[in-house]
């Protein structure tokens, strides 16, 4: 298979792939990555002996991080084969491939990267996962999808509490709200998540297509409402408050590796008072 700039792909047996983000230091989403999620939903398309695939990280401190945005206007324009923009086209279409998506969880999923496991099948996480959508407190709103997976995902009151908080929140209550199907120990989460990979993958394509298509008819937004929050998304950066408040992230240490990416929902929280002039 081809490489790629931020992830690698393995085939560990024809219906069984295994993805891996890694974008040192600190695994940010980047515009390389938005253009070839499309190819890689491409590539999970094609193969007809496909059933499973996993999604981890070779960071265990940051499972897929936010977007990197000191790179916003390096994001790409094009359209996806849907008529969307790639991070939309990639995202909808992986929910609906007749292949199962299985993220397995460790460190931080923040942003664009807990937003692409959102459109995910299945997602466990180690007791070390903490997950976030840190951009209202940065002048923005989440725009991958958050706005539109997460309600139906949590409910309305608690995707209201995690897009307005901007906080980090713990594998353990991540799975209380219903983000992910399971929390468990770090030592356990590799078998946990490898069998029922495994398990999947030995059963027929078909019995599994047609579960997917099924439970996606009532459990998946529609394109047009996730390129809504997209598009708003990306006018953001010309708000004032994100003209005013990124620059001081990125002083803080926000996109690099250090304390303040690390504890991202603490910092976020305790911000200076940058709306009076």
């Amino acid at each position: 298979m081809k490489p790629w700039t931020d992830f690698s792909v393995v085939a560990e047996t024809r219906r069984l792939w295994r993805i891996t983000f890694d974008n040192p230091p600190i695994n940010l989403v980047s515009p390389e990555t938005l253009t070839e999620l499309p190819r890689l939903v491409d590539q999970l398309a094609a193969d007809s002996e496909l059933r499973v695939v996993v999604f981890e990280s070779a960071n265990p401190d940051y499972f897929l991080n936010h977007y990197d945005t000191s790179r916003v206007a390096e994001t790409p324009k094009e359209l996806g084969v849907s008529g969307y923009p790639l991070l939309i086209d990639a995202s909808t279409r992986l929910s609906r491939l007749p292949v199962v998506s299985i993220a397995k969880i460790r460190g931080r999923v923040r942003g664009v990267g807990s937003e692409l496991t959102q459109a995910m099948d299945m997602r466990f996480a180690s007791e070390r996962a903490l997950f976030g959508q840190p951009e209202t407190a940065n002048g923005n709103l989440p725009g991958g999808g958050g706005l539109e997976h997460l309600p139906l995902l949590l409910g309305r009151a608690r995707a209201l509490e995690v897009a307005l908080s901007s906080d980090d929140y713990p594998g353990e209550l991540a799975e209380r709200y219903g983000w992910v199907n399971r929390t468990v120990p770090d030592g356990e989460l590799d078998s946990l998540v490898d069998d029922l990979a495994r398990r999947i993958s030995s059963f027929d394509k078909e019995s599994i297509a047609a579960v997917k298509q099924q439970v996606n008819r009532y459990t998946l937004p529609s394109a047009d409402d996730l390129k809504s929050s997209y598009d708003i998304y990306l006018s953001s950066f010309g708000w004032p408050g994100s003209k005013r408040r990124l620059p001081a992230a990125g002083a803080a240490g926000r996109n690099r590796p250090g304390d303040y990416e690390l504890r991202l929902g603490y910092h976020l929280g305790r911000q200076p008072d940058v709306d009076s002039p």
